[in-house]
């Protein structure tokens, strides 16, 4: 039995939703649980040659047996819930906490009329930060004062508590990125709450006793969408040279690229208590290992680019993405390199 947390190393746009989805069609957890803000999170899955852009539903979806749960922490859109439910098909196996937290429009509205949050800051829209601000207030709607939401209410924590303690294999699932946090990372160009594993855990209601991993995932090169520092950011010109061009998944906005800062790395991972980390877009960086998925198609500069890694954070990289697909992953925790 593990219960493994799987966390974002930089500013969101690592890959989560990549690993998440390998894990769950390849191991079947018996819960996959959502932690993490809301709708402004959006995680890229591209899975038996469909790609899904989704903003609630557990990029574990992937696995046909796991029960996926959203957390009372979490936000939830009503009408986007519905609509990917529909979309991955999880009608039958998708719970949503009673507490969970509801954006409705006015939140909305207030995210794009306010000047700080959406020319400042750079916020998604989404409606997230005031709908936190309403939930600190103790005015938020919760999904249990939601009707189209009653087939799918549950308590997560009980759930996935019980699961536990039946020896059943959890994953609990977070949203952006560690140098997101409201807490920790760089304010005010942050989201509106923590998004450590720490919290997490308390998204979906479980003690901090009870986790066993915390893969935290990094991209070959760090990106952010919006507002805000990040070191090392290259010019337009040098992104594409490099092809380091990317785009939000929630927005479309580009993407800032920038070498990986093991400042930044060594800082997350302390945060986090990071006991594994998971390399994504390494295609990227070394082309000949496109789509590969066993070690033995890792080239010597693949390889010294994850022995770098290795050294300079302390942990041992124990997955490597090779392409978008979920499919397209090296699993070394199955193989020795």
């Amino acid at each position: 039995m593990t219960v493994t947390i799987i966390v974002g190393g930089f500013w969101g746009d690592e890959g989560k939703g990549k690993i998440i989805s390998y894990i769950a069609y390849s191991e079947d957890p018996f819960i996959i649980a959502r932690g993490g803000v809301g709708t402004n999170a959006g995680h890229t899955v591209v899975f038996e040659g469909k790609q899904y852009g989704l903003r609630m539903i557990p990029s574990g979806f992937t696995s046909k047996k796991s029960r996926l749960l959203i957390g009372a922490g979490v936000l939830a859109d009503p009408e986007i819930f519905l609509k990917e439910i529909k979309e991955t098909g999880c009608s039958d196996r998708i719970g949503l906490d009673f507490h969970t937290g509801i954006i409705e429009t006015q939140h909305k509205e207030a995210d794009k009329k306010d000047k700080h949050l959406s020319e400042k800051l750079g916020t998604t829209g989404t409606g997230c930060g005031p709908a936190n601000e309403d939930r600190a207030r103790r005015v938020l709607k919760l999904a249990k004062d939601v009707h189209e939401l009653q087939p799918y209410l549950t308590d997560v924590s009980k759930e996935i508590n019980e699961a536990i303690d039946s020896g059943k294999n959890v994953v609990i699932e977070g949203t952006q990125g560690t140098m997101l946090s409201l807490f920790h990372g760089t304010y005010p160009f942050v989201t509106s709450k923590d998004v450590s594993a720490s919290q997490f855990c308390s998204d979906v209601g479980i003690g901090p006793t009870k986790v066993d991993e915390v893969i935290i995932v990094f991209k070959a090169f760090m990106t952010r969408v919006g507002a805000g520092p990040m070191p090392g950011t290259l010019s337009d010109k040098e992104m594409q040279l490099r092809g380091w061009t990317e785009h939000g998944t929630v927005t479309g906005r580009e993407r800032r690229s920038a070498p990986i800062d093991f400042d930044v790395a060594r800082k997350a991972i302390r945060l986090n208590g990071a006991t594994q980390i998971a390399l994504t877009k390494l295609d990227i960086i070394c082309p000949k290992i496109a789509g590969a998925d066993s070690a033995e198609s890792l080239t010597p500069k693949a390889l010294e680019f994850i022995a770098n890694v290795e050294k300079e954070t302390g942990i041992p990289v124990t997955f490597v993405g090779t392409g978008p697909e979920a499919e397209a992953l090296i699993d070394l925790r199955k193989e020795k390199l």
